[in-house]
């Protein structure tokens, strides 16, 4: 028993660490991909 214990412990921290770092950098693409989008929209109306 101790040593699930201690293996939820040692996977644990890393796996939470993880999903929170995946879940920023998600809306950071989420804001980039938008601004490509834009910037390609602008880039075209320029050209014609």
């Amino acid at each position: 028993m101790e040593d699930l214990i201690t293996q939820i412990a040692n996977v644990g921290f890393p796996i939470a660490v993880s999903c929170y770092l995946l879940i920023r950098i998600e809306s950071k693409m989420s804001e980039l991909t938008k601004s490509i989008n834009d910037l390609s929209s602008s880039i075209k109306t320029y050209n014609h």
